[in-house]
């Protein structure tokens, strides 16, 4: 039960990594807030964590609303009496260079992927800092350290998410909170398959491209949810500002 007694906000919640990681955190003890733009797939996560002992709220939530983020982190902390760890998962991808990407696409790739972020913590820093500390553990990608085709706007938005991290873990580690990053590999979520038919590629021949890899297979959205368990807890209590990749090798070479 390594966050026994705690309470952690989980954007994207509803699915892939963010729903994970969810139901990880309720098994290690944590109440959990699902946010989520998907009003039937968040309760039923909610509804699973519940089943299961758990303590949990679904909040429907635009990530690119400022009202809607600071209301995210109020319903937090009056139904479940806190907020310990933020949790930003919500993401998009577009597979397309910058010439293919319109200028809407763009703007809405960087607002779900990097305005999310920095509206949730905004809104959640002054609630960890008066309670004595927290952490913030935010997803970006391997594609956040290293270039990736025909993607532009999502390698852009998340080296942003890397560079913001490290920035925040700057400016609020005098006050106990711990930034990090965790940088995933292709992890076999739904967002992975919508990249497939974005690229009009056989599912098949997609999927064993993304396994070429050391380790020989793609990720697994509970491999990423144990990444993000550690930086939560108490066995990450000396790190902070880092991106800890977790993808098989890709990017090692």
């Amino acid at each position: 039960m390594r966050l026994h007694g705690r309470v952690a906000l989980i954007t994207g919640g509803a699915s892939g990594i963010g729903r994970a990681t969810a139901l990880l955190f309720a098994r290690q003890g944590a109440a959990v807030a699902v946010v989520d733009l998907d009003e039937v797939a968040g309760p039923a996560v909610v509804g699973a964590m519940v089943d299961e002992g758990g303590r949990a709220i679904f909040v429907p939530c635009d990530v690119t609303e400022a009202a809607d983020c600071q209301h995210a982190v109020e319903q937090t902390v009056r139904d479940l009496g806190g907020l310990d760890v933020l949790l930003n998962a919500a993401g998009i991808i577009r597979r397309a260079t910058v010439l293919e990407t319109t200028e809407a696409e763009w703007d809405q790739v960087m607002a779900v992927n990097v305005k999310s972020v920095f509206l949730l913590s905004k809104y959640a820093i002054p609630v960890m800092a008066e309670s004595g500390g927290g952490v913030i553990v935010n997803v970006s990608s391997g594609w956040g350290l290293v270039g990736g085709p025909r993607a532009a706007a999502y390698c852009a938005s998340k080296g942003a998410v890397v560079q913001l991290t490290k920035s925040m873990a700057l400016d609020h580690g005098r006050q106990n909170i711990r930034v990090n990053c965790i940088c995933p590999g292709d992890t076999d979520t739904p967002m992975l398959r919508d990249e497939a038919r974005q690229l009009g590629e056989p599912m098949e021949q997609f999927l064993a491209e993304a396994a070429e890899r050391p380790l020989g297979r793609i990720g697994r959205p509970e491999d990423i949810a144990e990444g993000a368990l550690y930086l939560a807890s108490d066995a990450s209590s000396f790190v902070t500002g880092t991106a800890l990749v977790v993808d098989g090798g890709g990017i090692a070479g």
